[in-house]
């Protein structure tokens, strides 16, 4: 069982350079848990790769119908955004340096994989993984082969 941030799982359906590992990472893990704001993270994820020429329209039809499937089918865990989760994120992020550079939605995945018990995240966003400590989590990210 462990927390996936999007990008991880959007690697399921789009072939990249880490995406095999991410795989194998995902199958060793059994269960895969992640926000719901990531359901719709990896949607635009998806959508960004028919935008900038990387699917086309046909493969975009195929692999969004493959991850509603796989959602339907509960092969990923999604976690509710409620606002006990928004609360204690925003408590952590009312005490992180100014140095550090932290996006909203990165601020919720690491608060709901936090409140929700896990002590790790992978991720292969640098943000994210820079992040993570003050959340008191352990960035994990998959080595690219």
């Amino acid at each position: 069982m462990g927390y996936l941030d999007s990008g991880y799982i959007a690697k399921f359906y789009v072939d990249e350079g880490d995406s095999p590992s991410v795989r194998r990472l995902a199958e060793a893990l059994g269960d895969v848990h992640c926000a719901a704001l990531g359901r719709a993270e990896v949607a635009t994820a998806l959508h960004r790769k028919l935008r900038e020429g990387a699917l086309s329209e046909t493969a975009f039809r195929e692999v969004t119908a493959q991850f509603e499937d796989d959602c339907a089918h509960d092969l990923w865990t999604w976690i509710p955004v409620t606002a006990t989760i928004l609360t204690a994120t925003v408590a952590v992020v009312r005490r992180v340096p100014k140095s550090v550079f932290i996006r909203g939605a990165d601020a919720v995945h690491l608060g709901c994989a936090r409140e929700s018990g896990f002590t790790e995240i992978y991720t292969g966003d640098r943000h994210m993984t820079l992040a993570a400590p003050h959340f008191r989590m352990t960035p994990v990210t998959v080595p690219t082969r």
